[in-house]
């Protein structure tokens, strides 16, 4: 798709947006319908319909006095446009990216996606519950995450540094995951899915709430995957390696039990999840085209939470929770001149208590403040390998303070900071500004500023095998983060923002000759822009666009696997009563420079969707065909991904990913 082309669809789908908008009814107006913003006073105009988000400040507040830039991603359009992971879902989010090396699937965010790295830069959440483990500090974003996407209530989306409430990891961002609750799924429901390569998926979930009080939400979830039958890597086209086809490795299994229970101000939940993957690529070096190569994660963790408001201008919060994270993998090598065949085994193990106490309270009608305080107790570190046997503990601990001033009626400022000390490696402070302008009620300016920081995981702290070695001196990664924020709202159905951003990030930590050492500055700048529209009739769509310039510091050169252009648009159309929807969703994504210096190639995918509820009581069904013109193309690889013959390095450029494929999917209430 050449550049005319792109102008001349973005042109045509935002005349089809705007001119929608016209027959539509405006969703809980109060006087009689008009969509022409000069028609409505000032009392509709407060009733515009701008979502909330809790994850923040940690308290709820409207999207348009959030102290960052914010999108929603609501369970409405999960099933509309037939997302089957949080990385699906992120792919349509303006500023963000998804690679996967066909075991992990990994996140972009305004150009920053280091081969290599386990996501370790932002921070997913669920229910406010830290998912990041405390060995590699990934954060799960495909299959591997904990939790069926059937059982989120919304998503939320915050971008830019948020260290000043959560310390390490909220780095780039936070992704926030709010689940559903037991009292709107009122009952039992089924669904099943399958799809390509032999992929099926079952849940079965019940909720309630009694007359006792008591609300339960329980729900247990099985995937499997046969993966691609035959995958072809250019690079390891030689008789030795089997021409470069590796076959029926690409295998997957997974299962979930979930449950959360809560009464009056209690809530207890727990989560258990294990994920296994078969890997293709013949990463490390190890034996090609052997379906022994595999890895294993499980999480899980029991956590109690509690929420009191004090009147009608305070509240008190606090949860304590244990949580377990479980990594093994099994690495096959070939018979070399200097042994026979084995199979390298690597584990992970960790264990950790966590507790959080917060105190929001107004003052003086115009200060919201929040308070709080967070430790960990980190008293399961562990690492296995062929040579290695590290066992380690540590601790953590973090205290916050936020003020909300509402200065004038259209006028807020949110300041807040953060201190976290570390057992490993000391403190570090982080401050958050946020003014937050409204000249009129649908018009929202906002001036960001933050720092943030990444400690140094065990992992990078303290792993050595054969060719690795520890580096115990590492010290914390730094960012800093200045953004202006425009959000415009075209009466109660059209909303447009335009964002610009800068940051700058020093110390970030890079594996250098089997070490990592703290050597690389990176200077970043980029521009998003998006339109938006939801009507009552069931219309909705978002375009977006997303530019990016993301560069070493020292060289001046544009970071791997760091696309300068991003764009989204997608488009939910309702026929029959809003009984069915019509969904398609369009990708691109700009070329990106390789490990290796070559060049991974832009690309363009397509998903289209249809799905119908309510045709029969309680049953929807839905039909989803991925990348729908089959487009072939690449991830940038890591440096792990070679391959060592007759003492020649073979190395990945780009992995391939899937192209056309399909899922039918059917859910029914009881």
């Amino acid at each position: 798709m050449n550049s005319r082309t792109i102008t001349v669809s973005a042109a045509l789908i935002a005349a089809i947006l705007l001119t929608s908008a016209a027959p539509s009814r405006a969703k809980e107006q109060r006087s009689k319908p008009s969509d022409d913003l000069m028609d409505l006073g000032i009392e509709q105009l407060l009733q515009l319909d701008v979502p909330s988000v809790y994850g923040a400040s940690k308290y709820e507040q409207r999207v348009t006095d959030a102290p960052a830039s914010v999108s929603i991603v609501t369970a409405e359009e999960i099933k509309k446009y037939g997302y089957r992971t949080i990385g699906d879902i992120m792919r349509g989010i303006p500023g963000f990216y998804v690679s996967s090396d066909r075991n992990y699937s990994y996140l972009g965010i305004r150009g920053f996606n280091r081969p290599g790295d386990y996501n370790t830069r932002v921070l997913i959440l669920l229910d406010g519950h830290r998912l990041n483990d405390n060995v590699y500090d990934q954060a799960p974003i495909g299959n591997e995450f904990p939790l069926n996407i059937d059982l989120i209530d919304q998503i939320e989306i915050i971008r830019g540094p948020s260290s000043s409430l959560y310390g390490s990891s909220a780095f780039l961002g936070v992704i926030n995951v709010v689940t559903r609750q037991g009292k709107d799924m009122k009952g039992v429901e089924v669904t099943a899915s399958g799809g390509s390569r032999e992929s099926y998926q079952g849940q079965i979930s019940y909720g309630n709430k009694f007359t006792t009080g008591l609300e339960t939400l329980v729900s247990g979830t099985v995937f499997s995957s046969s993966g691609q039958r035959q995958l072809f890597f250019p690079e390891y086209a030689i008789p030795e390696l089997n021409n470069g086809v590796a076959d029926n490795a690409d295998r997957e299994r997974a299962y979930t039990l979930y449950a959360k229970l809560s009464l009056q101000e209690l809530t207890l939940t727990t989560l258990f999840s294990s994920r296994n993957k078969t890997i293709p690529t013949g990463s490390f070096g190890t034996q090609f085209n052997d379906t022994g190569a595999n890895t294993t994660d499980s999480r899980s963790y029991l956590t109690l939470a509690y929420r009191h408001k004090i009147e009608d201008h305070s509240e008190l919060s606090a949860h304590l929770s244990y949580d377990n994270y479980h990594y093994y993998g099994e690495y096959p090598y070939g018979a070399t001149s200097a042994g026979p065949p084995f199979v390298s085994k690597d584990a992970a193990l960790g264990e950790w208590l966590e507790g959080e106490l917060q105190y929001n309270r107004r003052f003086f009608q115009r200060h919201l403040w929040t308070v709080g305080g967070e430790f960990r107790n980190n008293f399961t570190q562990n690492q296995a390998a062929t040579t290695l046997d590290d066992r380690r503990t540590s601790r953590e601990y973090g205290i916050y303070l936020q003020d909300e001033w509402q200065i004038m009626k259209n006028l807020i400022l949110n300041a807040g900071v953060r201190y976290d000390r570390y057992s490993t490696f000391g403190g570090s402070s982080n401050p958050r500004l946020g003014l937050i302008y409204r000249p009129v009620e649908t018009t929202i300016l906002k001036l960001l500023y933050g720092t943030a920081f990444r400690a140094p995981n065990v992992y990078e702290l303290y792993y050595h095998d054969i060719g690795l070695y520890a580096n115990p001196f590492l010290q914390p990664e730094k960012m800093t983060t200045y953004e202006a924020v425009y959000e415009q709202y075209f009466g109660q159905n059209l909303r447009t923002s335009l964002s610009g951003f800068y940051y700058q990030a020093s110390k970030l930590i890079s594996l250098v000759g089997g070490t990592y050492i703290n050597n690389a500055n990176v200077d970043a700048k980029g521009l998003e822009t998006e339109l938006s529209g939801k009507w009552a009739n069931g219309l909705q769509g978002r375009l977006s666009y997303t530019y990016l310039d993301a560069r070493d510091m020292d060289t001046n050169t544009l970071l791997t696997n760091a696309p300068r252009h991003l764009a989204t648009f997608n488009l939910s159309l309702p026929f029959l009563e809003k009984r069915v929807f019509f969904s398609p969703e369009v990708v691109y994504t700009g070329p990106r420079s390789t490990v290796t210096g070559a060049t991974a190639g832009g690309f363009i995918t397509t998903n289209l969707t249809l799905f119908s509820h309510n045709l029969l009581p309680g049953l929807e069904l839905s039909a989803t065909a991925y990348n729908l013109f089959d487009k072939r193309y690449g991830d940038p690889a890591a440096e792990e991904h070679y391959q060592q013959v007759n003492g020649e390095i073979h190395t990945l450029n780009t992995i391939p990913q899937d192209g056309r494929n399909f899922r039918i999917k059917l859910g029914y209430r009881f």
